[in-house]
């Protein structure tokens, strides 16, 4: 049972990851259709008064998640291995 669970974990991490990577390119989808690409632009593109730092931020915080799932996922397979020894009694 442990087994299923860390593999849905890992799996759920996985999509987690996937969707913060996806982020930055749902925006600009978002932008060329002439949406406010997801509050960034609330006026749209035309109108669109972003500072120097507004995209540095948003680049940061996608990188401290994507670390953060990463350290999770990496914690989850050496949780897994652990497991996986004590199933077949090598430690």
């Amino acid at each position: 049972m442990s087994m299923l669970l860390m593999r849905i974990l890992f799996g759920g991490l996985t999509a987690a990851a996937l969707a913060v990577a996806s982020f930055p390119m749902l925006v600009l989808v978002n932008l060329a259709e002439g949406g406010t690409g997801y509050g960034m632009c609330p006026s749209g593109i035309s109108a669109c008064d972003l500072g120097y730092l507004t995209s540095v931020e948003l680049l940061v915080r996608l990188l401290v998640i994507m670390f953060a799932l990463v350290a999770l996922a990496r914690a989850i397979v050496v949780v897994w291995r652990k497991l996986n020894q004590e199933e077949r009694g090598l430690v």
